[in-house]
């Protein structure tokens, strides 16, 4: 099954945010991003509350998502960078 990525408006802000200056790190992390379409659970993530509500850290930057069954989606809710 292939879910659809789907972005949260601050998210997409967050990212744009650091896009500026880390234009190789936010390709690594939407890269990432991407893979959760096929594998919504990949090793390196961690439950966040609930099996549904993830957390990934990839490279300086960390991502929340929600998993929906129902609708075959990704929602991404979240999006930081550390330091």
């Amino acid at each position: 099954m292939t879910y659809a990525i789907v972005w949260d408006e601050s998210a997409i802000d967050a990212a744009a945010r650091f896009l500026k200056d880390d234009p190789d790190g936010l390709r690594q992390l939407m890269d990432a991003i991407d893979l959760l379409a096929d594998q919504p659970r990949p090793d390196g993530s961690a439950e966040y509350g609930s099996p549904d509500l993830r957390r990934m850290h990839v490279g300086r930057y960390r991502v929340m998502y929600e998993i929906t069954e129902a609708t075959v989606t990704i929602v991404v809710i979240h999006v930081g960078r550390l330091g």
